[in-house]
């Protein structure tokens, strides 16, 4: 196929030009090959492709007929190679990212802003999703990559590690006073509690963690969103679990108060999901890159 499709350009090239020199010329070929050219392709079809005319050549009936179908195949391909090269300078393409919305709000806008506006004819499109829900689009192919909370456990999936978050206690002026001295975790039983539902994975890390060490929360309060946690804890409806990065403004104002714990919850992460074995487009590449800067 490879070698008919040489014959094909040649073909097209000819009967552009009306000309075997003029084609050789373009296709920076020596006339005797060009013809040598055609002369195969009329053997291989077993017709007659041009006819000889004192300025050159002319399509036969048969010539007409198959250039219809050259002309549009080879315009195609060469649209196929524009968009490609143009992929790879970033001047067109699509990038689509899958996000949690407290992710998406606290982490993800600055990068998003950034790359739009150094890449503004890349569309972005983005999908707001619980980490599960995230994995499952990403191996279906509906998005290009997931920015999730970890950790995560599939073997399909290729993680980047590209923030550090800690989740941690906070609480409004009522209980400021537990900024004091630490607390341990049975006697953080003893307030009312304000969680995510329990299909956040932040939610579902931290209980884990909690269960290791022997401790069973049953939350008063759950939210769907990381900004009613901040809310309802600032009202002082109870103590809240939230991820201190996403919390600054809050805390660095004196809203909230992060409660002083005698032992720490673990630090974990924010991570690049893709599917293993599969490579990123040049748009996600260069979106990962600056990610992972």
């Amino acid at each position: 196929m490879s070698i008919r499709l040489e014959l094909y350009k040649i073909f097209n090239k000819v009967a552009e030009c009306g000309s075997f020199s003029q084609a050789a010329k373009e296709l920076y070929m020596t006339q005797p090959a060009v013809s040598q050219s055609i002369a195969q392709l009329e053997d291989e079809l077993k017709v007659r492709l041009f006819t000889r005319i004192p300025r050159g050549v002319r399509l036969t009936n048969e010539g007409k007929v198959l250039f219809e179908y050259t002309s549009s195949a080879i315009s195609l391909l060469d649209t196929g190679e524009k968009k490609i090269k143009e992929s790879r300078n970033l001047n067109e393409g699509e990038l689509k990212i899958g996000v949690s919305d407290t992710i998406s709000r606290y982490y993800l806008l600055p990068y998003l802003e950034s790359f739009y506006r150094d890449y503004p004819k890349i569309k972005l499109k983005i999908i707001n999703r619980t980490t599960d829900d995230l994995r499952n689009l990403i191996k279906s192919g509906e998005i290009d990559i997931g920015i999730c909370n970890l950790p995560i456990e599939d073997n399909s999936l290729y993680i980047r590690k590209c923030k550090d978050i800690h989740d941690i206690f906070i609480g409004g002026e009522k209980y400021k006073d537990l900024v004091s001295k630490p607390i341990t975790y049975g006697e953080l039983l003893k307030y009312p509690l304000i969680f995510l539902d329990n299909r956040s994975r932040s939610r579902q890390y931290v209980e884990e963690y909690l269960f290791s060490k022997g401790i069973k929360i049953n939350p008063e309060i759950e939210l769907g969103s990381h900004d009613l946690l901040l809310e309802f804890a600032q009202i002082g409806l109870g103590l809240a679990c939230v991820v201190k990065e996403f919390s600054e403004d809050y805390l660095s104002e004196g809203r909230l108060y992060e409660i002083n714990l005698t032992e720490s919850i673990p630090k974990r992460s924010i991570g690049i999901c893709s599917l293993r074995g599969v490579s990123l487009s040049p748009a996600s590449r260069k979106f990962v890159e600056y990610l992972i800067k």
